[in-house]
């Protein structure tokens, strides 16, 4: 028999990889997501996804649901995942991760204290450093929504601790992938770079500072690397996922603009220049390897290849002609 497992905040960038991961690994998945939010049934001939609206501030609804999914792995995705937002949301940001873990944890303490749990926070939670970032680095949470991941992994460490539910917590460094966001750089650029392919805007890409430099792991090796943990990482333990190595931001748009199929300008914008919040987030991956044996496998050329490749098919439907 399958093993069950329970992905809450399935619907999302991180979610749909990890859905899709697990149900070609053969697990039976039940996924949450918000109410109204939009499901994925899975790639054509794999068994199909049991999808839930649930609502993780609601307490009853959460006993209920996780009573019923009877999980023997939990994935606790759902949160506000943005840095940035998170000063304009920071009471959103705070409750649904902060409140709405503690209330998951409370309904697992009840009815399934055995189910194993991972909980990724963020490498947001270290102080800004100028060297490879291990789990032992010192803490300062410097945003909302660093405050909340820190918030969470305490959490997570407190169940462990004082309910013996079998915990996993992450420190997740920048993922990058096909469907994520253009909030954020990497799709950003992408997206525009395939506007300027199909003719909806002008070939020019106006930047500001690209000197920041990112840690970046391709989704489909995070998701590799949390189903690695649940199945063999220590519980109570908090591990990086990372690649441990740095690109360059411009690297990034550079990378994006070799690929066009046409003329790609990038013009430097004196009004968007301004220093960055942090030149250098890198991270140090042993403690994961050593633990798992995993480490990533997706070269960086495909996951440029298929983030760009991904806002080709989408552009046409996404931005409106000039």
């Amino acid at each position: 028999m399958a093993r069950r497992v329970l992905v809450t905040g399935a619907a999302g960038f991180v979610g749909r990889h990890l859905v899709g991961a697990l149900v070609a690994d053969g697990a039976d998945v039940v996924a949450w997501r918000r109410p109204g939010e939009p499901g994925w049934s899975g790639d054509a001939g794999a068994p199909p996804v049991a999808w839930r609206d649930v609502e993780l501030l609601d307490p009853a609804a959460v006993l209920a649901a996780v009573e019923d999914a009877g999980p023997a792995e939990v994935y606790h995705l759902a949160g506000a995942a943005h840095v940035g937002q998170s000063w304009s949301h920071n009471e959103v940001t705070l409750s649904v991760n902060v409140l709405g873990t503690h209330v998951l944890f409370e309904a697992l303490r009840r009815v399934r204290p055995g189910a194993r749990v991972l909980v990724p926070g963020s490498s947001t939670v270290y102080r800004q450093s100028t060297s490879p970032l291990d789990e032992s680095s010192p803490l300062e949470p410097s945003s909302p929504y660093a405050l909340s991941k820190l918030a969470q992994e305490r959490l997570g460490v407190r169940a462990w601790l004082d309910d013996r539910q079998p915990v996993v917590v992450v420190r997740a460094f920048n993922h990058i992938g096909p469907g994520q966001s253009p909030s954020f750089f990497a799709p950003s650029f992408a997206r525009q770079v395939a506007a300027i392919e199909a003719g909806l805007r002008p070939p020019v890409i106006s930047v500001g500072n690209l000197d920041a430099r990112r840690d970046l792991t391709d989704v489909r090796d995070t998701v590799r690397a949390y189903m690695a943990l649940v199945a063999r990482g220590v519980p109570g333990r908090v591990y990086n996922v990372c690649s441990s190595v740095a690109h360059g931001v411009g690297e990034i748009l550079e990378g994006f603009v070799q690929r066009a199929s046409v003329r790609v300008e990038v013009r430097v914008d004196p009004a968007l220049l301004r220093p960055s919040d942090n030149p250098l987030v890198l991270g140090n991956g042993a403690l994961l390897q050593r633990d798992t044996g995993w480490a990533p496998v997706v070269p960086f050329s495909r996951t440029l290849d298929d983030i760009l490749d991904d806002w080709r098919a989408r552009v046409t439907v996404e931005i409106p002609p000039l």
